[in-house]
């Protein structure tokens, strides 16, 4: 069974709490069980993480060739516009990865217009809510397919 790693940045465990009018109602828990289902009708396997600590999530992306993993699922939050370590340990995996996120980062402040992650990522969604990760975890799991 191939093996997706799916990362949650900072601040996602506050989902359901946080600013709802930006980010909704639905909780981290809710969007994992819903990506598991997927994954498990899918007949992959979802690791997940989330952590608010940049150097963890460095640390699991550097490790997914040795775990097996075949592709990367990623909402790096606000490390999206400011880690430069996320982006290099993508980079150096050489694993396909998708960047996700709730809201259309685009339209929202200048500084978040900018995404460190998308120049080495496979593909980047955003602006669609649930959605994004739906969309982003289908299709990750058709790269894998083609490889």
């Amino acid at each position: 069974m191939d093996k997706i790693l799916l990362i949650h940045g900072p601040n996602l465990n506050l989902l359901g709490q946080r600013e709802k009018g930006i980010y909704g109602e639905t909780t981290l828990e809710e969007i994992n069980e819903k990506l598991k289902s997927i994954a498990k009708d899918k007949n992959v396997e979802l690791l997940i993480l989330q952590s608010n600590h940049e150097g963890e999530i460095v640390d699991i992306i550097g490790q997914s060739k040795k775990n097996d993993i075949k592709a990367i699922l990623i909402n790096p939050a606000a490390y999206t516009h400011t880690s430069v370590a996320i982006r290099d340990a993508i980079a150096a995996v050489n694993i396909p990865a998708v960047e996700v996120h709730l809201s259309n980062i685009y339209s929202r402040e200048d500084f978040r217009h900018t995404s460190l992650i998308a120049p080495v990522a496979y593909g980047q969604i955003s602006g669609f809510g649930v959605e994004s990760y739906v969309l982003g975890l289908n299709a990750i799991i058709s790269l894998i397919e083609k490889q």
